[in-house]
């Protein structure tokens, strides 16, 4: 599957249709440089899926929650770099919450898609200073 946006709306938008598809227990990992809209993506989950809080980059927290009919939990993987780190954060204990993980940075941790059933991948490339190409692959994804 994929969109061309040229707006976080737009980008907002995109995530809707993808999370028509995303079901609990479903890992996304995201690529993408720095300001490329992987916030602005999960933004478009959260309000999919009924969050009334507002979405933020979860950099220094390196998780945060949103809850709604499917909560999302939001990671940022920048600053992981291993398994331990992953542990240590808690991570894989959010795999059994009855949520959806979307992870920023997931190319971090080289590996990682081979360790977690149900990855959806999520690639986010700049095109223009709006514009975006998002390539999303995973098993309902084609």
């Amino acid at each position: 599957m994929e969109f061309i946006t040229n707006s976080e709306r737009e980008t907002r938008d995109a995530a809707f249709e993808v999370a028509k598809r995303l079901k609990v227990g479903d890992v996304i990992l995201y690529e993408g440089e720095m300001g490329a809209g992987k916030t602005a993506f999960t933004k478009g989950l959260a309000e999919y899926f009924g969050t009334d809080e507002e979405v933020t980059s979860p950099t220094f927290a390196l998780v945060h929650e949103y809850p709604g009919r499917v909560p999302i939990f939001h990671f940022d993987l920048y600053r992981i770099s291993g398994y331990d780190d992953l542990y240590a954060v808690g991570f894989f204990d959010y795999l059994d919450r009855g949520g959806i993980i979307a992870a920023e940075w997931s190319e971090n941790v080289p590996g990682l898609e081979n360790e977690l059933e149900n990855v959806v991948k999520i690639r986010i490339e700049k095109l223009s200073e709006n514009g975006r190409k998002i390539t999303v692959t995973g098993e309902s994804f084609g």
